[in-house]
């Protein structure tokens, strides 16, 4: 019987033949430990995976996301926003009329699902010439063409509802008429200052600023409410936001604004703090009140359009009311700021 040592491949020992044999051809020796370290790598590598998708799992569970699709989403979406506004400011034109167009598209068909009536000609046209304004037309002009936005969906409505005659109630058609406007007001017209906003002298750092510090303030509900959320903020618009979630982005939305003011603004630091604030309560609002149209509408998502994140509006939908306090305190706050 031969004597054995040590362990061979597939847990078979080495006879002191083998053994010598290794210890004579060093390459071989080699060889063997870089197969073993593959093995070992291999073998901790599918470990972290086990972890990962296990957590990612979890966190599906108690969010009703995939967070590994959602970040990549995120960062892909992120980055087209950034090299925008960063390079050439005027590249985040198309991107905002893409979001506007989109949006409507996506709340037009989300209404028509609970059984308002919404034409989607007129909106979209309305909502291009609404967000054009807002960057190659003065401000009297932009809610001129607001105006008209509103009046030509209500009027296409009312128009469209007289050759039907469905027997429509008067309640309804009524209703049609005003959520229309809303489509109008919530996606194109708030683009459109956004636009406004970008065309100022240093505009393009002030979008870019009040958008970080929505994504800074969705990110610390996110990770606060993961890790430490139990009580429920507003259980009967969204269930899984929490308190704990909130305070969490009270830290990380302020945090932002003071560092954004400091070294891309050039503003005082308290005035970043009193801009991450504003932000901070725009987009909680925001989220909430996209969470109420859905739940008074009956879906979870407005589509399915953005992996692991539902549609684009569940995105945007702490963004878009953001532009007003963005839009107000950057002629609050710079001092060569002179409305155009």
């Amino acid at each position: 019987m031969k004597e054995s040592i040590g362990d061979a491949d597939e847990g078979q020992p080495l006879t002191r033949r083998e053994a010598a044999e290794r210890a004579i051809d060093p390459a071989a020796a080699m060889r063997e430990q870089l197969r073993h370290a593959r093995g070992d790598f291999g073998a901790h590598v599918n470990q972290a995976r086990e972890h990962l998708d296990q957590a990612n799992e979890r966190i599906k569970a108690r969010t009703g996301r995939d967070l590994i699709l959602a970040t990549l989403v995120g960062l892909a979406f992120g980055a087209v926003l950034l090299a925008s506004l960063l390079f050439i400011k005027e590249l985040f034109i198309p991107i905002a009329l893409a979001i506007a167009v989109l949006g409507i598209f996506e709340i037009t068909r989300a209404l028509r699902g609970a059984g308002r009536r919404i034409d989607i000609i007129p909106q979209v046209a309305a909502g291009v010439l609404v967000v054009l304004a807002g960057y190659f037309a003065p401000v009297w002009l932009t809610w001129v063409t607001l105006l008209f936005a509103v009046v030509l969906v209500i009027v296409w409505r009312l128009f469209t509802q007289m050759m039907v005659k469905d027997g429509r109630t008067y309640g309804d058609v009524l209703t049609d008429a005003v959520v229309g406007s809303f489509v109008q007001i919530y996606v194109p017209f708030l683009a459109a200052l956004a636009l406004m906003l970008l065309r100022q002298e240093g505009g393009q750092w002030w979008v870019l600023a009040f958008i970080a510090i929505a994504v800074a303030s969705d990110t610390g509900a996110y990770a606060a409410g993961v890790a430490i959320g139990k009580h429920p903020m507003a259980p009967r618009i969204s269930p899984k936001k929490t308190w704990e979630g909130f305070g969490g982005a009270v830290i990380a939305a302020i945090a932002a604004g003071v560092l954004l003011a400091l070294y891309l603004l050039d503003i005082p630091w308290w005035a970043g703090a009193i801009f991450g604030g504003a932000i901070l309560l725009s987009a909680t609002l925001g989220d909430l009140g996209e969470s109420m149209i859905k739940r008074d509408i009956g879906i979870k998502d407005m589509s399915s359009w953005l992996p692991g994140h539902g549609g684009l509006l569940d995105r945007v939908d702490s963004i878009l009311p953001s532009t007003v306090p963005a839009l107000i305190l950057y002629f609050l706050f710079s001092p060569w700021a002179v409305l155009i």
